[in-house]
C-alpha cells in the first residue's frame, strides 16, 4: 500500500536520517489534502458560520455542515444533530461528565472505568466527583468481564470505558460491555480515540449512548474532535458552556437554549479544522478502512515477530484481540533513554506512561517504549526499528 508520498512530512530528515515515524499512537500525520483544505478553508472560505448573511458565512456554514453529515455516515449515527463538535477526545468526555454529572449525579455516585483508561476517562469523572470502580485485567491486558458484572451497584450512574487502549493496544469487547451495563439500565460512553482510525465504527450496531473521538488521530487536523451522543440523551442534558450560539433567547432574566446539536456548541468553532476532518475521512473511505486496518494488523504481526528476538525484550499488552501498538521495555533500560537513542538514528516513537499510570502501576513499570502504526509505515521501517535496537542495545545494558 504505497500512500507514503501522499504525506510530505514523511520526506523529513531528522538528524541526518530519514524520518520513521511510529508515533501514531499520540497524533497520526497527515495528507496533502487535508492540508489543502486547511489552506483553502482560509484562503477563500474564512468566515464565521450560522450568523451571516454574506456569501463567505454561506459557503463556510454549509461546508461545516456538510462534514456534520459526513461524521453521521462515517460513524452510522441515525442523525445529523448527534454529532457535536468538540476539540478533541479531551474535551469531548469532559463534555459528557460536566452535563452528565449535573443532570443525573445526586452525591452517592459510581462510575464504572476500565483498568486501562487514558487519563482523560479518569480525571473528568473524578472532577465530577463520582467514586471510580476499574474494570481489573488480566497480564496480556484482557478485561475480567466477570468481575465487571459485579462492579454494578444501585449507585452506577454510567460506564466509561475505552474501545482500544492507547498503551496495551487492546481492543476491548464494546458490544458486550454495552449490553452488559443497559441489562443494568446503565448508559455507556466510548472513547473511540483509538479505535476510529483501525476499525470500522458503528454506533447503532454497538448501541453505545457516547462515542468520543479526535480528528488528529485520525489523519486530520488537531483541535477538532467529535462527541457523538444518542438524541433521547442528549436532549436530557444541560449545555456544558454558555455564549453564543447555543442560545434561544436571552435576557438578563432568562435564557433559552438552541436546538441539538448547537446546544453544545458555545463560541466560534474551529471552522477550518471541522472541513479539514471531512477531508480526512474522504481519505480513509477512499483508501478503505478494512485495508487500514489490513495493512496495520499486518505490521503489528511483522514487528512483534521481529522485536520478539532482541534479548531482554519485554512486551505489555499481548491480548489475542489487539491493533496497532507495540509496548516493550529493553531489559531495566528506561524508556525515556531508549526513546531519545532511537530519535538519535530518526527514528519517532513514544515513552513513558502514556497518560495511563495506572496501567504502569498494574505492572510495576515507569513507562514503556511505544511503536505505534498507521497507513503510511513499512516493514522497511520495522526493520530500521530492529536494527535501531540492535545496535543501541549494548549502550543500555553495559
Amino acid at each position: 500500500m504505497n500512500l507514503r508520498s501522499q504525506f510530505p512530512i514523511l520526506d523529513t530528515q531528522v538528524h541526518g536520517h530519514a524520518l520513521v515515524y511510529l508515533d501514531n499512537a499520540a497524533t497520526t500525520q497527515k495528507p496533502q489534502r487535508v492540508i489543502e483544505a486547511l489552506d483553502g478553508y482560509y484562503r477563500t472560505l474564512n468566515s464565521n458560520i450560522h450568523r451571516g448573511a454574506h456569501h463567505l458565512a454561506a459557503a463556510a456554514t454549509e461546508r461545516y455542515e456538510i462534514v456534520r453529515r459526513q461524521v453521521q455516515q462515517f460513524i452510522n449515527a441515525r442523525h445529523h444533530h448527534e454529532i457535536v463538535f468538540t476539540r478533541g477526545t479531551t474535551e469531548s468526555i469532559n463534555l459528557v461528565a460536566s452535563s452528565f454529572s449535573r443532570r443525573y449525579f445526586t452525591g452517592e455516585d459510581e462510575v464504572i472505568v476500565s483498568g486501562m483508561e487514558h487519563h482523560s476517562d479518569i480525571v473528568p469523572w473524578q472532577l465530577a466527583g463520582a467514586t471510580l470502580r476499574p474494570i481489573p485485567f488480566s497480564d496480556e491486558g484482557v478485561l475480567d468481564l466477570e468481575v465487571y458484572e459485579r462492579l454494578f451497584t444501585p449507585n452506577t450512574r454510567i460506564v466509561a470505558v475505552n474501545h482500544v487502549s492507547n498503551t496495551l493496544g487492546t481492543i476491548n469487547p464494546i458490544k458486550q460491555i454495552i449490553d452488559i451495563a443497559h441489562s443494568h439500565g446503565v448508559p455507556v460512553l466510548i472513547d473511540g480515540a483509538q479505535a476510529i482510525s483501525h476499525l470500522k465504527v458503528d454506533v447503532q450496531s454497538l448501541g453505545s449512548d457516547f462515542y468520543c473521538f479526535s480528528g488528529h488521530k485520525m489523519y486530520g487536523p488537531m483541535g477538532v474532535g467529535v462527541m457523538y451522543g444518542r438524541e433521547e440523551i442528549l436532549n436530557e442534558l444541560p449545555p456544558y458552556q454558555g455564549g453564543g450560539e447555543m442560545i434561544e433567547s436571552v435576557t438578563f432574566e432568562r435564557t433559552t437554549y438552541n436546538q441539538l446539536p448547537f446546544k453544545f456548541e458555545a463560541g466560534t468553532p474551529s471552522v477550518g479544522d471541522v472541513i479539514g476532518l471531512g477531508e480526512a475521512i474522504s481519505f480513509m473511505q477512499e483508501v478503505g478502512v478494512d485495508a487500514i486496518a489490513a495493512h496495520e494488523d499486518e505490521l503489528l504481526r511483522y514487528a512483534t515477530s521481529s522485536l520478539s528476538q532482541l534479548p531482554g525484550i519485554r512486551f505489555f499488552g499481548t491480548a489475542p484481540q489487539k491493533t496497532s501498538v507495540l509496548s516493550f521495555l529493553l531489559g531495566d533500560a528506561h524508556p525515556y533513554d531508549v526513546g531519545t537513542l532511537l530519535d538519535q538514528l530518526g527514528i519517532a516513537v513514544r515513552t513513558g506512561h502514556h497518560c495511563t499510570q495506572p496501567i504502569m502501576d498494574r505492572y510495576g513499570i515507569p513507562g514503556t517504549v511505544r511503536a505505534s502504526f498507521a497507513v503510511y509505515n513499512t516493514k522497511e521501517e520495522v526493520d530500521g526499528l530492529y536494527k535501531a535496537l540492535k545496535r543501541i542495545m549494548p549502550m543500555l545494558m553495559s
